[in-house]
């Protein structure tokens, strides 16, 4: 199946670390090759690039491994596809305007005899069931509050959503509004929380080590949430199975 990255931060941060060693799982270190995306949330706008291609050997992959652009809230995927040609349009992560702000969308599993009804709000492009479910969500979320409710009121709606979902198979997934990072998982998702005292990282798919207190302000604080760990020494967190988490500020705020 397909892996996810995201990063929440309480400051701009840029993911190149991360991304180099996650994007070598797209045709090296792993067998992911049927494309790949990351969006960045700069301000009120959202930046994505996207590749059907593999990513280790994507051109748009170095340019983004070498484009250290800051973003509090950032989502990649690289897809194994199961449903869905290997096309663009099928390209995990999925974008769409709700309550006047973007949202994202990456989704790692496969959903059986999932084929949702639409009201035309949300449509989907492609012919996966991840975008399916995307549509679906934001369309019960818009039913639910014609105004932009709170992260918490989310939270509560997206776990009846995710769990009803959950039900045609493997449903984890990354959502950001540019503000929260939402993440739900059924099989594997970890994360771990980088804030001082910093220390070194070294990345598992890459030979590359980084020395984050050479580099970060001793208020910073960020989130790094991976379908397998990236680092080979620091402590990733398993996810709670079939709960939502919300990070806010590089930390979870719900549990």
């Amino acid at each position: 199946m397909c892996q996810l990255l995201g990063m929440n931060c309480n400051v701009p941060t840029d993911i190149c670390f991360s991304f180099k060693g996650f994007c070598e799982r797209g045709g090296t270190t792993d067998e992911h090759k049927d494309g790949w995306g990351i969006a960045f949330f700069e301000d009120k706008g959202c930046r994505s690039f996207l590749d059907p291609s593999p990513s280790a050997g994507s051109a748009i992959s170095s340019l983004v491994k070498n484009y250290p652009i800051k973003s509090c809230n950032v989502i990649s995927h690289i897809r194994k596809a199961t449903l869905g040609e290997v096309t663009l349009e099928n390209t995990h992560p999925f974008t769409r305007e709700l309550w006047g702000q973007y949202w994202v969308f990456a989704h790692n599993g496969d959903l059986k005899s999932f084929h949702p009804s639409f009201q035309g709000s949300y449509l989907p492009v492609g012919s996966t069931d991840s975008e399916q479910a995307f549509c679906l969500i934001l369309e019960r979320l818009k039913q639910s509050f014609p105004e932009r409710p709170t992260p918490q009121e989310v939270a509560g709606e997206l776990q009846r959503i995710a769990d009803d979902i959950a039900t045609y198979g493997i449903f984890n997934f990354l959502l950001s509004d540019g503000i929260c990072m939402f993440a739900y998982c059924t099989t594997t998702l970890s994360y771990l929380v980088r804030q001082y005292p910093f220390s070194k990282a070294q990345l598992k798919d890459r030979d590359i080590e980084l020395d984050f207190s050479k580099i970060a302000g001793h208020a910073d604080r960020v989130a790094v949430i991976a379908t397998e760990p990236l680092t080979t020494n620091e402590a990733w967190i398993a996810f709670p199975k079939e709960q939502v988490l919300v990070f806010k500020d590089g930390v979870v705020v719900n549990t």
